[in-house]
């Protein structure tokens, strides 16, 4: 199976941590979940926020997907990687428009001490940007 437009890009993204690309990507009423974060973020610019302080946070050398599903709209992408000494798996939730842009990005992380590491991770980031 081909892979989606915007799932390749999304890959190319965060193999090379290019916060930048998220700007052709993002639809400008994309939404972002998560676990670290209580309510849905809406738009493009918190997404591209939330998303770089995630790549920050999360991809190092030992991040790797391991997994991938693949709908007409919408994909899960299974990930593992460690932080600060704990193993933490998850998931991308992803859905893209008519256009290949995303509309919906939520990112599910296990277990509990990731979820506590995670989120002092990327408000440093967000605090940096």
């Amino acid at each position: 199976m081909t892979q989606p437009v915007a799932i390749a890009r999304w890959h190319d993204i965060a193999r090379a941590r290019d916060v930048a690309g998220l700007d052709a990507l993002l639809a400008d009423d994309v939404v972002f979940l998560s676990p670290v974060v209580r309510t849905p973020q809406p738009g493009k610019a918190l997404t591209k926020a939330y998303l770089g302080a995630a790549l920050d946070a999360l991809l190092n050398e030992t991040f790797h997907y391991v997994g991938e599903w693949i709908g007409p709209n919408s994909a899960v992408l299974e990930f593992v990687a460690t932080i600060d000494g704990i193993e933490v798996d998850g998931a991308d939730f992803i859905a893209w428009n008519g256009a290949d842009q995303i509309v919906s990005v939520k990112v599910m992380i296990r277990p509990l001490k990731a979820i506590e590491v995670a989120p002092q991770r990327m408000a440093a980031r967000l605090a940096r940007a």
